[in-house]
């Protein structure tokens, strides 16, 4: 049945019928992310603008009519952070994809929150430039998501993540005021750094509309290495001597067994079913800088006892190696439903969070992947199952549980670049303590006093079904 409420005619007014969508069997199409087992409602309606305007209209409507809004980018998140809610309105903004400014002068670019991560690579390489943030869905995420989330990718060990590069923003407020914050100058201290404030706030804020964010210089051309190892201590010994030894690769990241044979069974790779851990590096140093790096960190594997070392200077050679890296979720994903934890430890406890992973695995008889970022500690382990499975699914969230405690107790955080969204809010405060939280909420009440920005997220809020009531669900 269509939504005919009166909230929807006056949307309608504003925006044109194309822009709002009603129809049950077209909204359902947005009503979750790519984490399939967080919990999802049915929005009342699904909202495309086009201009900053048309969210001033939107959110104007739902403040007079106390409707919530969860804003959402192209849904490829993995916390359920853009999941709809009941009777919500979902904010969808990927019609709002234009690059506005690139300067090259100013090393910045101005863009629109639908823009396509890897189309703004595309749009700034021209130049000569560089966007760096690369999450493993940059083909199609877009920047409006990665600033929701504070996204990272495999390149944060030499350049960081979202928040990093973000200058400026324009944001629309719950109740339809548009606050524009940050500048355009290298420098700047002005006042509260309220552009960083919103950058992984998922949505419960306000609504990005447009963004200005540094540039770098582009990269040259990379030398990559691919490395196997016997043991996770010897990868973990890999990593510390990376970081001790200053050297600062462009990326490093490592993939257990599980992920390797799941790779291969997918790619026809020829990788090396026998490895206990993978570990592929980049240098974009640039000439025979970024070949004495290469050699450099291939001394290192060698020293700590790698089966098998391999460099290139081939840029089709190393995508093919990154290609292995990027396809691990996906390779997994054929192995059953996925329950995708996101959790950071110090670079020094990797190789115990490894086996920590293995140990629960084994303890609760499950397929468990683990893909990261060993260059900055980010680890993707990965719960493989069936969720038609009454005793896998709770053995399944046993250990996704099982993970954070264990990520916690290495001195880490329950989520690296991923967020909190619907699926760890009863982590939250368990990182961050009580007195954080107050202030936390705090700041949210200041800002969206009706709670009607993706209520239920981040925050535990009446109402809202908890990672307890996913565990009835089935993944479709």
């Amino acid at each position: 049945m269509t939504v005919t409420t009166p909230w929807v005619t006056e949307l309608k007014d504003a925006l044109g019928a194309g822009s709002v969508l009603t129809d049950p069997d077209v909204t359902l199409s947005y009503a979750r992310d790519q984490a399939m087992l967080a919990p999802a409602g049915t929005p009342a309606a699904v909202v495309l603008p086009r201009t900053t305007e048309d969210v001033v209209a939107v959110m104007r409507v739902a403040s007079r009519h106390g409707v919530p809004v969860v804003p959402r980018g192209a849904g490829s998140g993995l916390a359920g952070a853009s999941n709809a809610v009941d009777g919500a309105i979902t904010l969808v903004m990927t019609r709002m994809d234009a690059v506005l400014e690139v300067s090259p002068a100013d090393r910045l670019a101005v863009v629109q929150p639908g823009v396509v991560n890897k189309s703004l690579r595309d749009a700034v390489a021209g130049a000569g430039l560089f966007y760096p943030p690369d999450p493993s869905s940059y083909d199609w995420c877009t920047i409006g998501g990665n600033l929701s989330t504070n996204s990272g990718g495999l390149c944060c060990v030499k350049y960081g993540v979202t928040t990093d590069y973000v200058l400026g923003l324009e944001v629309v407020l719950a109740d339809g005021r548009v606050l524009r914050t940050g500048r355009r100058t290298v420098k700047g201290v002005a006042g509260y750094d309220l552009a960083r404030l919103f950058v992984g706030s998922e949505g419960t804020l306000g609504v990005l509309t447009e963004a200005t964010l540094a540039l770098r210089p582009a990269p040259q051309r990379p030398v990559t290495l691919a490395a196997t190892f016997a043991t996770t201590a010897q990868t973990g010994q890999v990593v510390e001597r990376v970081v001790t030894t200053g050297l600062v690769p462009s990326l490093l990241e490592v993939m257990d067994n599980t992920c390797i044979c799941a790779v291969d069974d997918l790619l026809k790779a020829d990788l090396d079913r026998g490895a206990h851990a993978l570990l592929v590096a980049q240098s974009d140093a640039g000439g025979e800088a970024a070949v004495r790096e290469i050699e450099a960190l291939a001394r290192l594997c060698r020293e700590a006892g790698a089966d098998l070392v391999h460099t290139t200077d081939d840029p089709a050679e190393g995508d093919l190696l990154l290609q292995a890296r990027r396809m691990a979720l996906p390779a997994l994903e054929q192995l059953g439903s996925t329950l995708i934890d996101d959790v950071g430890v110090p670079r020094s406890r990797i190789a115990a969070f490894l086996d920590g992973c293995d140990a629960i695995a084994a303890g609760r008889a499950l397929t468990i992947g683990v893909v990261g970022h060993a260059g900055d500690g980010n680890m993707h382990p990965t719960i493989c199952f069936d969720p038609a499975d009454a005793d896998q699914r709770e053995r399944a969230f046993a250990a996704f549980d099982d993970i954070l405690e264990l990520g916690l107790s290495l001195g880490g955080t329950i989520t690296g670049e991923h967020g909190v969204g619907a699926i760890k809010v009863d982590w939250l405060e368990r990182e961050i303590g009580p007195v954080a939280l107050d202030v936390h909420r705090a700041i949210k009440d200041a800002l969206d006093p009706g709670g009607l920005l993706n209520p239920g997220k981040v925050f535990r809020s009446a109402g809202v079904r908890d990672l307890a009531g996913v565990r009835g669900l089935v993944a479709p």
